[in-house]
């Protein structure tokens, strides 16, 4: 795609930080298909646990302006702690507020997954609603994936689902920006763990500590702030 057709040298460097021991990745395993009746209310119920848990300091990113909306409408009243929308004021004006806090909630989409820099205890959650694939209707997506069919290629797996990992990897970033930061990420999308697509984004992520219930996300966050 950068039309580099040479031979060239690569260097990946790895990040200067302990996520094992920093970042706790919460994959809940009985929440509804995010295409399935009923994953609203659960995944609120979800989001309202874990800022309950960390007090606040949390991002939910959703990856559409109606599920955004959709949460922020459910939760607004139901959390004990700041809550803002993206929107609401401009995006820096809503970082600035977010970091004066300490214990805010922000509902955002697409431009608070990356670029967005909150180091320190202001940010210890980032909740991730579902995989965050392209829309397949966007008619640059759809250019991409026709020349792929063209070429013989799978352009889910060759396309989609590499773009919706580098995403996914972007979002998680917004949490660990120092070495002395802890905190949690959640994805509310069991595809993760339940379809064989999911192993491309797991294996995209950092090497955080993996949980499954809320319980071990509670020992993770008891651990951590000891």
């Amino acid at each position: 795609r950068l039309g580099i057709d040479m031979e060239v040298e690569e260097h990946l460097l790895a990040a200067p930080f302990d996520y094992a021991s920093q970042a706790a990745l919460y994959l809940p395993r009985d929440i509804p298909d995010p295409r399935e009746a009923g994953y609203l209310e659960r995944a609120a119920d979800e989001v309202r646990a874990l800022c309950a848990l960390t007090g606040g300091g949390a991002f939910v990113l959703c990856t559409s302006i109606r599920m955004m909306k959709a949460l922020h409408g459910v939760l607004r009243d139901r959390l004990d702690c700041p809550v803002y929308l993206q929107g609401e004021a401009p995006n820096a004006s809503l970082l600035e507020r977010f970091r004066a806090d300490g214990n805010a909630v922000l509902f955002a989409t697409a431009s608070f997954w990356q670029g967005v820099d909150v180091p320190g205890a202001a940010l210890r959650l980032v909740i991730i609603d579902k995989l965050p694939f392209d829309v397949p209707s966007d008619p640059l997506v759809q250019a991409r994936c026709g020349r792929l069919e063209e070429a013989g290629e799978q352009p889910f797996m060759k396309y989609l689902v590499p773009a919706a990992a580098l995403a996914l990897k972007q979002g998680f970033g917004r949490l660990i920006r120092t070495r002395h930061d802890r905190g949690v990420v959640a994805i509310l999308d069991t595809r993760i763990t339940k379809r064989g697509y999911g192993r491309a984004f797991l294996a995209s992520l950092p090497d955080a500590r993996r949980c499954t219930s809320l319980d071990e996300v509670a020992a993770f966050w008891k651990e951590a702030h000891a």
